[in-house]
C-alpha cells in the first residue's frame, strides 16, 4: 500500500497560451485607462470618452495587437527582456499612433489643439512600456516558474530539456529519474537525479506540478513508479508524454524520434481535406500573388539598375524544384549569387556565402528575391504559404538521411512557411532536419489562424531585414 500523502497544491503558473493572452489583454486595456484618466485631468478631447466609439475603439485595438505583433512584444523571450521590449515596444507604439491618426474615416477628426497629439502618444507610450515592465518584475520572474520532473531516459530527457531551454525558460526541469540504469546519466545541471522511490517525496518538497514520460516503451517504467504515478496523478500532477510536450514548446515534430508508428504522431490536419479551407487558401494565394506582382512591378525598374550596378549579368534565373506528390516544376528567382556559381554541381547555399553578391544579400536579406515565385503560384505550382520546395539532387541525399523527409510533399510548396519564420538557414543536414520538423507541424496542425501567424512573421522577417 502506497503512503497516504496531503492533496499535492499546485504551484501558480501561467502557461506559454495564457501569458500572451494575458500579454493581449492587458495591452489594449492598459491604452484604454491611460487615455480615460487623461481625460479627467487635462482637456483632452481627442478621443471622446463621454459615449462609447465603437468604430475607433476597435481600430485603435486592431492596431495594438497589428503591430505589437509585427514587432514581436509576444513573443515570451522579448517580453520577458527589458532591452529589447523598450526597443521593439518603442518603435511599435510609434507606429500603432501614426496608422491610427493617418486612418481615412475610422479613426476621428484630427483636432484643432495639436498638445492633444502629443497627449495621445504619451498615453499609448508609457501606457504599454509602463504595463510591460510590470509584466518584466512580476509576471516573468522566477515565481511564476513551473517545476516538472522528467522519467525516461538519457537520450530523451536530453531532448526535452534543450526544447525547455531554448523555447521555454519559464518552466525548470528539478528532477530526473532514469529508467535505463545501464545507460550513463546525461549532464543535468542543476537537475536532480532522483531515486524511483523518492518520486512521491521529491514532487511534493519541490512542487513539482508536470510529469513528462520520456520513454518510448512501458516496459521501461516498474511497478513502484507506475503506483506513485497513479497517486500522483489523483492528486492534481500533470502527467504528459514527452513528444507532445516537446511539439507543443517549440511547434514542430521531433520525426527522428517517432519510429515506425509514425501514424500516431502524424494525423495531418483536417484543413488538408477540407474544402472551404482549400477555398480560401487559393483565394489568398490568388489574392496575395496579384498584390505581390503589382509590387515587384513597380519595384522592378529599380531592382534592373541595382542588379546591373552591384549584380552584373542577368536578373531572373529558373531551377527545378519538387512540389506536391514529387511533381518537378521550375521556379522563378531573381538572381542573387554570381553567375555561374555552381559549375562544379548544386552546392547548398551556406550563410555568408561568398557566392552571393552586395545587392543579392539585400534581395535575401529583403525577401525581394522571391517574388517571381508569384508566378509559380498563380500557375498552380506553388502555394504563397508552404513548406519550401527542395531540389531534386538534395531531396535523394535528404530522404536517405532524414526519415520521412518526403512527407512534406503531400501538399504544395510555398512562397513562405512554418519554417521560414521559424527556423534559420539550411546549410547542412542538421538544420535541413530542423526545417522538416517544422514543416511536418504546419502540415499536421494547417489552419487559416497558423496562415495568418505565419503572413504576420513573414512580414516581422522583411521589417527587420532576417531573410537568409
Amino acid at each position: 500500500m502506497k503512503k497516504n500523502l496531503k492533496r499535492h497544491k499546485n504551484k501558480f503558473h501561467f502557461e506559454i497560451s495564457e501569458r500572451k493572452l494575458l500579454l493581449r489583454i492587458f495591452d489594449v486595456a492598459a491604452v484604454f485607462i491611460l487615455l480615460k484618466l487623461l481625460s479627467f485631468f487635462v482637456e483632452f478631447k481627442y478621443l471622446d470618452f463621454d459615449t462609447i466609439n465603437v468604430q475607433w475603439s476597435l481600430l485603435l485595438t486592431f492596431y495594438i495587437l497589428l503591430f505589437y505583433t509585427l514587432f514581436e512584444m509576444y513573443d515570451l523571450r522579448v517580453a520577458a527582456n527589458t532591452e529589447a521590449t523598450f526597443k521593439n515596444g518603442s518603435i511599435g507604439a510609434l507606429m500603432i499612433v501614426t496608422a491610427f491618426l493617418f486612418t481615412p474615416y475610422i479613426s476621428p477628426i484630427l483636432p484643432n489643439r495639436r498638445i492633444e497629439l502629443l497627449y495621445f502618444f504619451g498615453a499609448v507610450y508609457f501606457s504599454l512600456l509602463g504595463w510591460r515592465l510590470f509584466y518584466i518584475q512580476f509576471f516573468a520572474s522566477s515565481r511564476f516558474h513551473k517545476h516538472i520532473l522528467v522519467i525516461g531516459n538519457a537520450k530523451e530527457f536530453e531532448l526535452i530539456q534543450a526544447a525547455i531551454k531554448n523555447f521555454n525558460p519559464d518552466n525548470v526541469i528539478k528532477g530526473f529519474i532514469n529508467t535505463k540504469k545501464e545507460i550513463s546519466t546525461p549532464e543535468m545541471s542543476p537537475t536532480v537525479l532522483v531515486k524511483s522511490e523518492e518520486l512521491e517525496d521529491f514532487v511534493q518538497l519541490h512542487r513539482v506540478s508536470e510529469i513528462i514520460m520520456a520513454v518510448n516503451s512501458p516496459k521501461f517504467i516498474n511497478t513502484e513508479i507506475y503506483d506513485s504515478l497513479l497517486v500522483l496523478l489523483e492528486q492534481g500532477v500533470v502527467i504528459r508524454e514527452y513528444t507532445q510536450v516537446y511539439e507543443e514548446i517549440t511547434h514542430r515534430v521531433p520525426v527522428q524520434h517517432v519510429g515506425k508508428d509514425f501514424y500516431k504522431y502524424f494525423p495531418f490536419s483536417r484543413s488538408n481535406q477540407n474544402q472551404l479551407y482549400l477555398f480560401f487558401h487559393t483565394l489568398l494565394d490568388w489574392t496575395l500573388a496579384i498584390l505581390g506582382l503589382v509590387v515587384f512591378l513597380f519595384l522592378l525598374p529599380f531592382i534592373w539598375i541595382g542588379n546591373m550596378i552591384a549584380n552584373r549579368g542577368k536578373l531572373f534565373y529558373s531551377q527545378q524544384r519538387v512540389g506536391k506528390n514529387g511533381a518537378v516544376f521550375e521556379i522563378i528567382k531573381l538572381r542573387t549569387m554570381v553567375q555561374n556559381a555552381e559549375t562544379n554541381g548544386p552546392v547548398w547555399a551556406q550563410q555568408n556565402d561568398q557566392r552571393i553578391t552586395r545587392f543579392g544579400k539585400f534581395l535575401r536579406r529583403s525577401r525581394i528575391d522571391e517574388l517571381p515565385q508569384l508566378i509559380n503560384v498563380m500557375k498552380g505550382e506553388m502555394c504563397f504559404i508552404g513548406p519550401r520546395p527542395e531540389r531534386p539532387e538534395f531531396i535523394k541525399q535528404l530522404s536517405e538521411k532524414i526519415p520521412f523527409y518526403e512527407t512534406r510533399h503531400v501538399i504544395k510548396p510555398g512562397i513562405t512557411g512554418w519554417a521560414q519564420v521559424k527556423s534559420k538557414y539550411g546549410a547542412n543536414e542538421e538544420d535541413m532536419l530542423e526545417k522538416l520538423q517544422y514543416d511536418l507541424f504546419y502540415i499536421k496542425h494547417r489552419s487559416l489562424f497558423l496562415d495568418l501567424n505565419i503572413l504576420l512573421k513573414t512580414l516581422t522577417t522583411m521589417i527587420f531585414f532576417r531573410g537568409q
